[in-house]
């Protein structure tokens, strides 16, 4: 049995287009054919096939103080549970917690030199 896709692309647009202003991210399609970033080929943030949330790659440190933290926001599917992700409801628009959040993940997934020019202000 093929299972049910449902979701919308433009639902990921807020999170995609703030993901996009790091450096060396690139728009990409991940699972059952969803919207993603990566960074290096490796996937920053994702809308999740069922439409309603956005998995973001984010250490377990930071994962549960964001639980904590926003938990009308944030939440945890068991099926990420062993995974470094957390998952944001997709009608999250505080672009001030999405960009903390996406910052988190992104240092990350890049290299010690991106991180290090970024810091520097040498590449934004």
């Amino acid at each position: 049995m093929k299972k049910s896709i449902n979701f919308n692309y433009s639902d990921f647009d807020f999170v995609k287009n703030i993901a996009l202003t790091f450096p060396d991210t690139v728009e990409s399609i991940s699972h059952e054919e969803t919207p993603s970033v990566k960074i290096r080929g490796k996937l920053l943030c994702r809308l999740h096939d069922n439409g309603e949330f956005i998995p973001i790659r984010i250490g377990f440190e930071s994962r549960d103080y964001f639980l904590e933290t926003y938990p009308e926001v944030f939440h945890l599917p068991d099926h990420f549970k062993n995974y470094p992700y957390i998952c944001m409801w997709k009608d999250c628009h505080d672009r001030k917690l999405v960009t903390e959040v996406l910052e988190i993940a992104w240092r990350s997934l890049a290299t010690k030199k991106q991180v290090k020019d970024f810091d520097a202000g040498k590449i934004n």
